[in-house]
């Protein structure tokens, strides 16, 4: 056990990191909530873009508490770099399908296509998931959370499947129009970008369930 370890074990720990982990957890769940939503077409990509970046701000004041109280704790309940880290990685998830979002109301996109809505479908599983395997971090539950993790990393490449097959057709598909091609390859990478980090996060995670478990 090293000093950082037997220092953790005796003095009282600051259990609230959990509840911000959790809370962002959640953030990332109701944003691509909120993003699948746009394939009914009663949903504008104003309406979308709007709820999304509602989301991105109360992801960013919960960055903010976990920054102030990482600063004034010295005993943390896992290293403070990992909480940091994900901490990161979880609002780097939300600020990609903001970004998805934007770019779909200010580009033009007025409906998802289908490889869009695929990858909205992957990236919803992907962040119920990661609301899932945070919780398991509070309990120490260290083989539940690899679990989750490797299922979230198996649908990251899915997603990364979906995301190559719709490039493919788009840059081959000799009727549609540079302008087109350029909208729906924007929204298609930074919903991939978003995957990505749900991936990062489940990275973490399971390299978490190593050193602890």
């Amino acid at each position: 056990m090293g000093l950082q370890d037997v220092i953790r074990w005796l003095l009282p720990k600051e259990e609230h990191f959990f509840d911000y982990l959790e809370r962002q957890a959640v953030v990332a769940c109701d944003g691509a909530r909120a993003l699948s939503r746009f394939r009914d077409d009663s949903v504008s990509s104003e309406e979308t873009a709007k709820a999304l970046s509602e989301l991105e701000h109360r992801g960013d004041q919960v960055v903010g508490e976990v920054e102030e109280a990482l600063a004034r704790t010295f005993v943390t309940p896992i290293d403070r770099e990992d909480i940091h880290r994900l901490s990161n990685d979880l609002d780097n998830v939300i600020d990609m399908m903001n970004l998805a979002a934007r770019s779909c109301n200010l580009l033009g996109v007025e409906r998802p296509t289908k490889p869009m809505v695929a990858l909205m479908d992957t990236l919803l599983e992907c962040t119920q998931l990661l609301t899932t395997a945070v919780a398991h971090l509070r309990k120490r539950a260290y083989g539940h959370m690899s679990d989750v993790t490797r299922t979230i990393r198996r649908l990251e490449k899915e997603g990364d499947s979906v995301f190559r097959g719709a490039l493919t057709t788009l840059f081959h598909d000799a009727a549609i129009d540079a302008k087109q091609l350029l909208r729906e390859k924007e929204v298609l990478e930074d919903l991939e970008q978003a995957i990505d980090h749900c991936d990062h996060v489940a990275e973490t995670l399971g390299n978490l369930a190593i050193k602890h478990g």
